[in-house]
């Protein structure tokens, strides 16, 4: 392995944690938009608050799909392949939830409609991502050429992978009532529901994180145990710390503290699955007749990985430009005056 292709493994779970942290509110937000929208006005809330800033979220994802085409290419092949349908499923949620989005508030007659197709939107991402993570790192069956072999679909749906989903799931959630609690007027009875259900949802991510790391570690993959290093330790610490953490800032009514600091734990969560999988980009299952897919194999030539490291040393700080002048515009809590959307 060279430098170059170990910064571009690092680059890419960077931008997967800018996904999973931007994206995850919005995402939470919209799942618990039939809870938290209790009328009219608290739905109209929802929405603007993830409004301004949904579209430009979503680059990470795209970024970080382009990125391992890139860099990873058989990798990319494999997973996209191999998860075509998850992958249209996903799709088809995050199409669903912009259109539904931005027709919502100009077309009365359909309100039910969009509000169902919001959340159903919201939810697939939410939830598929996750199991998608689970079988990469689970391992799936391939064959020699590094072509999934398994049942499409419902062949990458087991009890571990299913665990990674909904501990996703769970995070989006926490997310998406912290920010809500965090943009939501106070006081309001909106504000309120919204604090008052993220604390349960973070206990949630604590109990299924446990459990997928005793799976993972005693069933899913047993040899990890013993390759458990510093690193994998320490990410795993800081996640546990920074939910406790954000636990205590929200029973301080401190929302910009617990938003953060939930923020912070996903950052730790896919830190410790690029350190679990390290030098792995797909693991291949036992009864798999090619090999895991590892850095090595899979990278691009040297010159490659150097202009995608020059191009990237300019695209990403003007992505990050990009997102500061856009929280900056928009901060601070939704006015009764700003609910069109």
């Amino acid at each position: 392995m060279t430098f170059l292709q170990i910064l571009w493994f690092i680059l890419i779970f960077v931008l997967i944690a800018g996904y999973f942290v931007l994206d995850g509110f919005d995402l939470g937000a919209g799942v618990l938009y039939p809870v938290l929208g209790k009328n009219e006005r608290d739905k109209a809330v929802v929405r603007r608050a993830i409004g301004p800033v949904w579209d430009g979220n979503e680059v990470w994802l795209l970024t970080a799909g382009g990125a391992l085409f890139a860099a990873f290419a058989p990798a990319y092949a494999t997973t996209f392949s191999g998860f075509y349908l998850a992958v249209m499923l996903v799709l088809f949620g995050l199409i669903v939830r912009a259109v539904s989005l931005e027709y919502r508030a100009h077309d009365p007659k359909w309100a039910r409609l969009w509000d169902v197709l919001f959340t159903v939107g919201s939810l697939l991402p939410a939830l598929l991502l996750g199991v998608a993570v689970g079988n990469i790192y689970a391992g799936i069956p391939m064959d020699a050429a590094g072509n999934y072999s398994g049942v499409p679909l419902l062949g990458l749906i087991t009890p571990f992978t299913l665990l990674c989903g909904l501990l996703g799931l769970a995070m989006c959630l926490a997310a998406g009532a912290s920010w809500v609690a965090l943009k939501a007027p106070k006081p309001s009875d909106m504000q309120d529901r919204a604090a008052k259900l993220r604390m349960p949802l973070q206990i949630v991510a604590l109990v299924l994180f446990a459990a997928v790391s005793v799976y993972a570690l005693v069933i899913v993959q047993p040899e990890m145990a013993a390759q458990l290093g510093v690193v994998r330790w320490v990410f795993a610490i800081l996640f546990v710390v920074a939910v406790v953490a954000a636990i205590m800032a929200g029973k301080k009514n401190c929302d910009i503290g617990s938003f953060v600091l939930q923020s912070a734990a996903a950052v730790c969560l896919v830190a410790l699955l690029a350190a679990s999988m390290f030098p792995n980009l797909v693991v291949a299952s036992a009864d798999s007749v090619g090999a895991s897919i590892t850095i090595a194999s899979a990278a691009s030539s040297e010159l490659a990985l150097s202009w995608m490291t020059g191009i990237a040393c300019v695209g990403v700080p003007l992505v990050l430009i990009y997102h500061v002048i856009i929280y900056r515009t928009f901060r601070g809590r939704v006015a009764d005056d700003e609910l069109d959307y």
